[in-house]
Order: C-alpha cells, then sequence, then structure tokens
C-alpha cells in the first residue's frame, strides 16, 4: 500500500521478475481496477510486472472516493510510484482508459517511457463519452451523472442498469448477471469514480488529449483494437495512429471490446514476447 496525496493509499502489486523488463499496466474503467487477466500477457520470467490500482479502484483506499481524484492526481501518484519502485523507464500497457491514462502518462513523463502498448484506445473526447452511452435505456442515458450522489435502491438499480448496458457493449453475447453483496458493492464504488471522471471529461479536453499526441515521445508504439469494439469505435484508433509518428496499428478482426477475446488475448501475448525479445513491436502482424 503506497501512501499517496489526501488520504489515498494504493495498492500495488508486482509479478514476475525483480531484474524483468519493467512494464507499468494501468487498467481501465476508470476505476475498476487491476485484474489477474492484465498481467496474463506478460511472460513472467521476462518483465517484472507492476499493477497499481489507481486512485479510489480496486483495493485502493479508500474504496470509491472521488475526493482529489482527478486525472493529475493519478499522474502524480505515478511519478511518485516510479521513484518508490526505483524505476528508470518502463514499458507502458494500457486498455480503455488505461490506454488513455498511458498516453497521458507518456506526455507527462516522457522520459521514463520505454513503449507503448495500448488496447482498445479511449480518446476521452466528448463525442466518445456520449458515443458510449447512446442507445442506454433512458435512466441511465439521462441519469449517469447523478450515480455519485444516489443512495439505496436508487443506486443499486442504477448500477445494475450501467453494468448490463457495459456487459452488452462489450459483449452482446453475454449473459446478463445480478449483481450482490461484495460485488456490488465493487461495481457501486468503480462507477462512482467512473461518473466522476467522464462528467468532467477525464480532464484531458482543454487541450484535447488527441491534439497533445503529437508531442509523444518516440518510442515503439502498438495500438491494438478490436475491428467490432462498440465502446471505443475504431475511428479513433485511426484518429490516434495518424498523430504518433511511427506507431503501428493493428486490427483483432471480429472483435470487440473484450480483453479476454481470444484473439485479442492471443496479440497482446504477442507483442509482449516480441517486445521482450527486441525492444520493438516491429516484428508484429
Amino acid at each position: 500500500m503506497l501512501p499517496a496525496s489526501h488520504g489515498h493509499h494504493l495498492h500495488v502489486q508486482e509479478w514476475g521478475q525483480a531484474d524483468g523488463i519493467p512494464a507499468l499496466v494501468l487498467h481501465g474503467g476508470p476505476g475498476s481496477g487491476c485484474s489477474p487477466l492484465q498481467r496474463q500477457f506478460f511472460d513472467p520470467a521476462r518483465y517484472r510486472i507492476i499493477c497499481p490500482d489507481q486512485r479510489g479502484a480496486g483495493s485502493s483506499t479508500p474504496a470509491g472516493s472521488i475526493a482529489h481524484n482527478t486525472t493529475a492526481d493519478l499522474l502524480a501518484d505515478l511519478r511518485t510510484l516510479q521513484v518508490h519502485l526505483k524505476v528508470k523507464r518502463w514499458l507502458v500497457a494500457g486498455g480503455s482508459w488505461g490506454a488513455t491514462l498511458a498516453l497521458a502518462h507518456a506526455l507527462d513523463q516522457p522520459d521514463a517511457v520505454s513503449g507503448l502498448l495500448l488496447r482498445s484506445s479511449f480518446l476521452a473526447r466528448q463525442q466518445d463519452i456520449d458515443g458510449f452511452f447512446m442507445g442506454a435505456p433512458a435512466p441511465l442515458a439521462q441519469g449517469w451523472r447523478s450515480l455519485p450522489d444516489l443512495a439505496g435502491d436508487a443506486l443499486r438499480n442504477m448500477t445494475q442498469m450501467w453494468f448490463d448496458w457495459e456487459l452488452r457493449a462489450s459483449n452482446p453475447n453475454v449473459t446478463t448477471v445480478i449483481l450482490n453483496g461484495d460485488a456490488l458493492t465493487a461495481r457501486i464504488a468503480r462507477y462512482r469514480v467512473q461518473s466522476h471522471y467522464l462528467q468532467h471529461g477525464c480532464w484531458l479536453q482543454s487541450p484535447p488529449l488527441l491534439a497533445r499526441c503529437t508531442a509523444l515521445p518516440s518510442v515503439p508504439t502498438l495500438l491494438l483494437h478490436g475491428t467490432q469494439d462498440r465502446v471505443c469505435p475504431t475511428e479513433g484508433a485511426r484518429a490516434l495512429h495518424a498523430c504518433i509518428a511511427g506507431s503501428a496499428l493493428a486490427w483483432a478482426q471480429d472483435v470487440g471490446h473484450d480483453p479476454a477475446n481470444p484473439v485479442m488475448a492471443g496479440k497482446m501475448v504477442q507483442a509482449l514476447n516480441n517486445f521482450a525479445a527486441s525492444g520493438s513491436f516491429a516484428d508484429f502482424e
């Protein structure tokens, strides 16, 4: 548990080899926390896998807190973490919101980044945020911003509705799951943070993150994106690829937003094995 500012404590896990290639894994959401799936893409014999739960997310405390929880706070936390772990440079891998934060981190600390692996990139534009809720049930489409202020049945109902919508957007074939107990508590914390970030444009719209990406450091950069991603549309991946000189864009055919899809998972493993072998994504297909 790494102490951060304003009473936040970050839960950080490390896996693999202490002398392996440092890799910073940034989870999505915002607010979701790290999961075993995210580290399973890495070869633990070759990587030092660093998995922080962002403020209010996962096992970080206080859970679901939105006080002193902004993108600027998360970037400061990554600077603190890098110093604490004595890591000079790390490969940064992130999916969805994790890809967003990876870009912001590379702009904030260009000398700290040895490469970028960005899955299902989210650009935090207003059109991206509005697009996620387009077609959602009216109570969610009209009320998601109010979630941090809800309580009781209203909070439980909004959380379940958001969860159902997110599941269907990520994988149309998934079966609805009724949240209760610890699973419900965790989702409430996650969506409190997510609602807080989305209604503030993730603090990345002035200037827009995409416009800033022309200033990213010249490091190996690979974008992986599903051709059927309904959460982070393919147009955003193409726009990002056009902004990042020397970047590569690879498609996971017929894949949505689900990182566990075997095609996407296989591409993540291949990309990370290539980087471990050569320090680049040059041979990726």
